[in-house]
């Protein structure tokens, strides 16, 4: 059986494991290490440096390096390492890759498949920049699954108790907490909600401040002002807040950190814990902040909830374990490693989808709500700006929700599609996922003619949406622009040429098709799998002009389709298509 690895792509430790024997294996470097620093870098001679010794050369180089790429996903923008353009998923391609290699390394053989995690709240097109450097690594990206989800796995793969979790998940440069219910085995994501921009480099960003304070007030320089100076401190913090974890207090010492009319400068400073826990308290209760909003979504009291988990490096902080206590009245568990046990769950979600058996099913849900922009009545007057959901967000995975709305003239030619995700009734406030015109609409069908709008959101999170005038049929499906996680051929191209250089190998020619809303498809692609997409477009092709009966039918087999194609399931994907196909044979004749 192809093996399908599990990959937690973390902002500043990534991880890698598979199911071995029943179990979760983490696969480790030559030092024994299970984690990998999510840092890259070239050396002076150009040579690529990923993990540690890129971290390491982050002291001297840091204008050679770049780390917590991460955050960055999902932004259309490019990174500068040694005088080189990288886009954020490049990097985390880099990364993805040695991960890979790891894995290669350990089990002897060639791996081609993973499922990779991704924070809770991460956006549609965060994950599908994740999705893209995994395929630019190498990898077929079989399913996306949330680390708070993943760590549940990790907890509870053959539970058969009834109870609920919350699963905190404090990592490196991101916050998610999820509310999980645990029933007759079956693993249900209640609520989640976070901050994708808060985590551990937020509370070295504090310290080094503070630290860094004191030593301007004391010799008159800022050393956040000399590159090789600040990432040397920028370290020395890490080190510190890591230590402060278990000790009292901790002494950062800084040999020849700076000069001054021709003296060297040391560093020398005690950092007392609760003067670092004041520092960061702040931040940590926007965290309990989001732990109260997902138990509101859920309906629940904090006495609803048997067990606390916690995740992520960050959340080993004992001023984590005591505001949590506090809100919860729950001592958090930390048994399992919080470096190591999204990277495990993933590992289990992917021997689930190879057929394993180990236990859990999973139901996950989506975090926002997705919808679209259309006119009318908001805050007691007519607006263009409404904003009106489709899919709500904390609906089960996978989901297929669709509304009708109208066109707003008699003899419209074409009807714009702006797809949006957030929780305010005014589109303003909400975050644009892309947009698409519906044109050629049937001017003689007069004002009010029927648009059906599908949503389609897969079980990795990821989203289709299909425009059709149920007069006619016509129909359109999604082409985002302006976000990278959409990019068209020549930046995928691009992207992978890019990475072939980097590693010394030929131009890559995997990305030689660009389907309908932007996803590059290769040659590869197996043709019971380009048979089903091609039904399913005929398919809702044919909606319109079927009975109430027929066209819900013809929406329950899509949906089976698309769960059978998106956990491999080639048996289910052939049955389901020639029931498809039979229907729509019958409907012809009729």
């Amino acid at each position: 059986m192809e093996p399908i690895i599990g990959i937690d792509l973390g902002t500043t430790n990534s991880a890698v494991s598979l199911v071995q024997d029943g179990k979760p294996v983490m696969f480790k470097d030559e030092r024994h290490l299970a984690t990998l620093p999510s840092v890259v870098g070239f050396a002076a001679n150009g040579q690529l440096l990923v993990g540690e010794a890129a971290r390491n050369q982050a002291l001297v180089a840091p204008e050679r390096t770049v780390k917590s790429i991460k955050r960055k996903m999902g932004q259309d923008i490019k990174v500068r390492v040694a005088e080189r353009d990288f886009s954020p998923q490049e990097i985390s391609a880099i990364i993805l890759r040695t991960l890979r290699e790891r894995a290669e390394a350990a089990l002897e053989r060639t791996v081609t498949k993973a499922v990779i995690t991704v924070p809770a709240y991460f956006r549609e097109h965060q994950r599908e920049a994740t999705r893209l450097a995994g395929e630019l690594a190498g990898l077929e990206v079989v399913r996306i699954i949330n680390e708070p989800t993943a760590a549940t796995l990790t907890y509870e793969p053959h539970s058969e108790k009834n109870e609920r979790l919350l699963v905190y998940d404090l990592g490196g440069g991101t916050f998610d907490v999820s509310i999980v219910q645990i029933e007759k085995g079956v693993i249900e994501v209640l609520a989640s909600h976070g901050d994708t921009q808060l985590g551990g480099d937020d509370f070295d960003q504090l310290l080094l401040d503070y630290v860094c304070d004191v030593f301007s007030n004391t010799h008159g320089v800022d050393l956040r002002t000399i590159p090789v100076a600040h990432s040397r401190m920028l370290q020395a913090v890490e080190r510190a807040k890591q230590q402060l974890s278990s000790e009292a207090v901790v002494t950062i010492f800084e040999e020849f950190i700076a000069e001054k009319d021709g003296q060297p400068l040391h560093f020398r400073m005690d950092v007392h814990r609760h003067a670092y826990e004041k520092l960061i308290k702040s931040l940590l209760q926007k965290t309990i902040n989001c732990v109260d909003a997902a138990l509101a979504d859920a309906k629940l009291m904090a006495s609803g909830i048997d067990r606390v988990i916690l995740v992520g490096g960050s959340s080993r902080t004992p001023l984590v374990h005591q505001m949590l206590r506090d809100q919860l009245q729950h001592d958090p568990h930390l048994e399992i490693d919080p470096d190591l046990c999204v990277a495990m769950g993933a590992a289990i979600q992917g021997a689930l989808v190879a057929g394993v058996d180990v236990g859990s099913v999973l139901i996950d849900i989506t975090p926002h709500t997705l919808g679209i922009q259309c006119s009318g009545e908001m805050r007691g007057r007519m607006s263009h700006k409404c904003f009106s959901p489709v899919i709500h967000r904390n609906a089960a995975l996978p989901a297929t929700c669709s509304e009708v709305y109208y066109t707003a003239q008699e003899g419209q030619q074409a009807a714009r599609i702006h797809v949006l995700q957030g929780e305010h009734e005014d589109v303003t406030f909400n975050e644009s996922i892309g947009e698409f015109m519906l044109e050629g609409l049937d001017t003689n069908a007069g004002e009010g003619s029927e648009i059906l709008v599908r949503f389609d959101l897969n079980l990795d999170g990821m989203l289709k949406v299909t425009a059709i005038e149920r007069s006619t049929g016509l129909e359109t499906q999604l082409t985002v622009k302006n976000a990278v996680s959409f990019c068209y051929e020549s930046d995928r191209q691009n992207a992978a040429d890019n990475l072939a250089d980097v590693f010394g190998e030929s131009p890559s020619t995997k990305w030689t098709q660009v389907d309908p809303h932007g996803a590059a498809v290769s040659d590869n692609t197996d043709p019971m799998v380009r048979n089903a997409e091609e039904l399913i477009t005929t398919a809702r092709r044919m909606i319109g002009q079927a009975g109430v009966e027929d066209a819900e039918e013809i929406r329950e087999l899509i949906n089976r389709i698309q769960v059978a194609k998106s956990t491999n399931d080639l048996d289910a994907l052939h049955e389901l298509s020639d029931q498809l196909n039979d229907l729509l044979f019958y409907l012809e004749d009729v």
